[in-house]
């Protein structure tokens, strides 16, 4: 008789119901910030939100590290997002700030569907193909979890300083509003998943994680807003570096470290009175080609033609040739004194 083979427990069940579990927690907690607004309790407010957020950026990660990335998560995963960035931070700041008020009720409607919007087109977005290689390296407006912290930078100011000019009506009205726009705006944000980390640049960042950590743990209100205001000063930073990306397809695909030399040696190169690399010119026509193509079909040649042609249909002067000249050397026209 011989014993019978021996098999392992089966624990996909358990791995799959860990990151959705965190979800569920993040909408508890997401709509805990309701209760403590509705008892005037505003400092759990802040930390229920908080608390959201962080569940937020780990079912994601627990997901794909667990390989137990599922339909029904990235479904649960909006839900909560809408309920816990979007209803319960509009409710928070119309029962603090707004509820005395004719608009306030508007603005937090204003804010909940714009919250419903930028998730909408988030998920639009992930079916899509990329634009750019890079395009992962950044979110289409100001993602959900920073919207929602950045939302309450008055309620931060009033529960560290006190009632203020920061916590009149007109005031925080139209910061929640300018909030809300800039969630369904198509400006690029900085995607922390993208973030890659030099070795050299561990130590260094570990003293400025715990030095954020102590200033959240004895001034914890002026701590976040400091961090909401940095996040959102780095924006046109941002902006900047998404228009330098997609002029320099030398850069795609490249790292960071690379990437700098790169732009030190654009910025030389202009300096110098060159025209930009080679690779850069044919990326370009490419990409004109292929736009064109898109519009007329896969014959755009004659469209390209007359589009080079000169306006009056006469050879070009000497001057003019001269110049072009210049241009196929790859200098710049001289400046006049």
């Amino acid at each position: 008789m011989t014993a019978p083979d021996y098999q392992a427990p089966n624990y996909r069940a358990g791995v799959r119901l860990l990151p959705n579990a965190v979800t569920v927690l993040a909408l508890c907690s997401g709509l805990s910030a309701v209760y403590f607004a509705l008892g005037g309790r505003f400092e759990l407010c802040v930390a229920a939100v908080g608390a959201a957020a962080l569940c937020d950026a780990l079912d994601g990660r627990l997901a794909r590290l667990l390989d137990a990335t599922t339909r029904i998560g990235a479904e649960l995963d909006s839900l909560a997002d809408l309920v816990s960035f979007g209803v319960a931070p509009a409710l928070v700041i119309y029962i603090w700030g707004l509820e005395g008020s004719r608009y306030g009720w508007i603005v937090a409607l204003v804010f909940a569907v714009c919250m419903m919007l930028r998730l909408a087109r988030f998920n639009t977005l992930l079916d899509e193909v990329d634009e750019f290689p890079f395009t992962r390296e950044f979110f289409v407006g100001v993602p959900a979890p920073a919207g929602a912290m950045s939302a309450g930078l008055p309620l931060y100011a009033t529960l560290h300083f006190g009632p203020g000019w920061w916590s009149a009506p007109p005031l925080v009205a139209g910061w929640a509003v300018i909030v809300a726009a800039l969630m369904v705006s198509r400006l690029p944000t900085l995607s922390f998943k993208s973030v890659r980390v030099s070795p050299n640049y561990i130590a260094p960042l570990l003293v400025l994680v715990a030095i954020a950590a102590a200033v959240l743990i004895t001034v914890p209100f002026l701590g976040l807003a400091i961090v909401a205001l940095v996040y959102l000063g780095s924006i046109p930073y941002t902006v900047h570096r998404h228009h330098w990306l997609t002029q320099h397809p030398e850069a795609w695909g490249v790292p960071v470290r690379e990437r700098r030399a790169i732009a030190r040696a654009a910025r030389s190169a202009r300096r110098l009175g060159l025209r930009s690399p080679l690779r850069h010119r044919v990326a370009g026509r490419a990409s004109a080609v292929a736009r064109a193509v898109r519009r007329f079909g896969d014959d755009p040649t004659g469209v390209m033609q007359r589009a080079a042609r000169p306006g009056n249909g006469r050879a070009p002067g000497p001057a003019a040739q001269a110049g072009r000249n210049r241009l196929r050397l790859g200098l710049r026209r001289a400046r006049r004194r």
